[in-house]
């Protein structure tokens, strides 16, 4: 039974597990999707003794978090205007009750230690008017930092924290000012909260962060990151009196999935632990820091994950379990430890870790009625001095005496990487009766800062012959067929297969979703353009004119010869839509063929976010237009 397109509507998601205080129960989300009006709804699942129980009604559900008691769930729901309150509900059962309407809604929350006080992060914009009549508005631009991606126009607004009694009452905001202000964790004793800021220096063109502490008492704030360049997640000490946070030192090193491990005490400086050999996967858990002093997290290598600990006074990481899987969202108590747990054949499942004895196993098996497939071959080669990782996967019943079309598949990123994980638009391509080649050139995470700081100031140089490279590897064998090829790559992706196409003419079909395609215009309006773009390019679209237009796969359009399929969608606003439409009218204008799917209201993730059929959409389109040339 071949994993089709539609297929992806039978797929369940589990996400944002949490143990409760004793660790006999685990509250979790299960998204999924209603094929008879096509609405994506997600409620909130506890799972105990191995029984699953709904909790929530839904439809739109997530983010839960057991109070420090135990006594509650508290949840984020998304309402009839879009915006997300935070509800509770008593572990025993009952009516879920709103406990929060902040006109901007919820982002995120933490529990307060006595299980009465939540710390809230909502958006707060000074800008914003209430008005009965329709007349339009125009919207200033004050700031290069005025639209995110997948939530639009922000203008001058900012997360802001808060804090709200479950008692009731208006929450209490408690911070101000430029920079956002986020992932909040209260201190044991409940009298400061620790929270992630970009309120800095140069915030409107620097990826940069810090970690502050307030002290409630007085709404005095202090730095606790000095040495970091950037912080994502943090989490107390069992004492309170230090603090440990996932991030880097280092400027060139900004992407989450590439992170350090540090200790931070007052007046020092940040004490990097681990994240040297093996990455620190954000967000680390908030209870992370056991009472014999080890620090419990999640580290990638090679695509793998696994549990680690390290003694916050630094030493050897000990890995505890891990490896052939792909870990997320691990959340700990004393020698315990639930994650998200997926393989190449297998989506996320709930999976249960015993910290002390390193075994672990799943506790839920969602998709066991969804076709997959994942015979996978993983192999390394060396090029120029530099060893480099590739997958191969096989279609079912895959035969080597038999002739096979490939596709390389090229991630995103440029620190993105392909790990042993399920891939949706890589299932779809083996239930065609594809192989697939999956590589991690220089430039992916999880092999290193150096392996990934490789592709600064180098975009489709070494990483291009690096995957060229494992092309023409592959390719030597009796069952690949050289002359049907086929590339497919997203946003970074994208880039590659649009700059492999002007470079390389062996592909007999592209597949591009969301290019960069002009690195001089996709400086001024992506959300990112400047933050990641004057890092990655190595300064300004004012300063770096000639190496933004010779990296670019818009110079090199001339002289492409495959087919291309590009998909953007209209509201993407990492990888703007722009960039797309100059590549397709530079291909037309010389009689190429291309065709140029745009999907209305898509931000850059829609792949995952869309309508259920605009989502399917993209990857019929995927596998018809392979189908055609390949």
């Amino acid at each position: 039974m071949a994993f089709l397109p539609d297929t992806i509507h039978d797929l369940i998601e589990v996400t944002s597990p949490d143990l409760s205080p004793d660790g006999n129960r685990i509250v979790f989300v299960r998204t999924e999707t209603n094929r008879s009006d096509w609405s994506v709804e997600s409620r909130i699942v506890v799972l105990h003794d191995g029984d699953e129980q709904i909790y929530t009604a839904g439809p739109k559900d997530g983010g839960p978090r057991f109070s420090p008691d135990g006594a509650l769930i508290a949840f984020l729901r998304g309402q009839e205007d879009g915006k997300k309150q935070v509800w509770v509900i008593s572990t025993a059962g009952g009516e879920a009750r709103c406990v929060t309407d902040l006109p901007s809604g919820v982002q995120s929350f933490g529990w307060a230690p006595g299980s009465d006080l939540l710390a809230l992060v909502s958006q707060v914009d000074p800008d914003a008017q209430e008005s009965d009549d329709d007349v339009p508005r125009g919207q200033v631009v004050r700031r290069i930092r005025y639209r995110d991606d997948g939530d639009g126009w922000r203008g001058d607004a900012f997360s802001q924290l808060f804090i709200a009694d479950l008692a009731g009452g208006e929450p209490e905001q408690i911070t101000d000012g430029e920079g956002d202000h986020l992932a909040p964790v209260w201190s044991p004793d409940g009298t400061r909260i620790a929270y992630v800021t970009d309120a800095v220096e140069g915030r409107d063109f620097s990826r940069h962060s810090e970690v502050h502490v307030m002290t409630l008492e007085t709404r005095e704030t202090v730095c606790r990151s000095e040495g970091m360049t950037r912080a994502g997640s943090v989490a107390w000490s069992h004492d309170g009196h230090q603090l440990v946070a996932a991030g880097s030192h280092d400027p060139d090193v900004w992407d989450p999935r590439q992170s350090w491990l540090y200790v931070l005490e007052p007046g020092q400086h940040a004490r990097p632990v681990a994240g040297d050999f093996r990455a620190v996967v954000q967000p680390i858990p908030e209870v992370c820091w056991t009472r014999s002093d080890d620090l419990v997290y999640i580290a990638d290598r090679a695509g793998e994950s696994f549990v680690c600990s390290v003694h916050e006074d630094g030493g050897d990481e000990e890995v505890i379990t891990g490896g052939d899987l792909t870990l997320t969202s691990l959340c700990v108590r004393e020698g315990k430890g639930v994650a998200i747990a997926s393989s190449t054949g297998r989506p996320g499942d709930i999976y249960e870790l015993n910290l002390v004895g390193g075994s672990g196993g799943h506790l839920t098996d969602t998709n066991r009625s969804v076709p997959s497939l994942s015979d996978v071959e993983s192999f390394t080669f060396d090029r120029e001095d530099t060893e480099i990782h590739a997958r191969l996967l096989f279609p079912e019943e895959f035969d080597e005496s038999k002739s096979y079309p490939l596709v390389l598949d090229i991630h995103g990123g440029p620190n993105g990487r392909f790990a042993e994980s399920f891939d949706t638009s890589q299932q779809i391509l083996l239930g065609q009766g594809y192989l697939v080649l999956a590589v991690n050139p220089r430039g992916s995470s999880s092999y290193g800062p150096d392996f990934m700081k490789a592709v600064l100031r180098d975009w489709g140089g070494e990483d291009f012959l690096d995957l060229m490279a494992a092309v023409d590897l592959v390719c030597e064998r009796p069952y690949v067929d050289p002359d049907r090829l086929g590339v497919h790559g997203f946003s970074y992706g994208g880039f590659m297969s649009s700059w492999i196409i002007g470079r390389d003419h062996r592909f007999k079909a592209a597949v591009i979703g969301a290019p960069v395609t002009n690195l001089y215009s996709f400086f001024g309006t992506s959300d990112i353009g400047v933050s990641f773009g004057e890092n990655q390019f190595g300064g300004s679209s004012i300063e770096n004119v000639d190496a933004l237009v010779e990296r670019s796969p818009m110079t090199y359009a001339k002289d492409v010869q495959t087919p291309a399929l590009l998909m953007t969608g209209e509201a993407d606003y990492r990888c703007p839509i722009e960039q797309t439409e100059q590549f397709c009218v530079a291909l037309k204008r010389q009689g190429n063929t291309v065709e140029f799917v745009r999907f209305p209201g898509g931000a850059h993730g829609f792949r995952k976010s869309a309508h259920p059929k605009l989502r399917e959409e993209y990857f019929q389109r995927m596998v018809d237009w392979f189908g055609r040339f390949v």
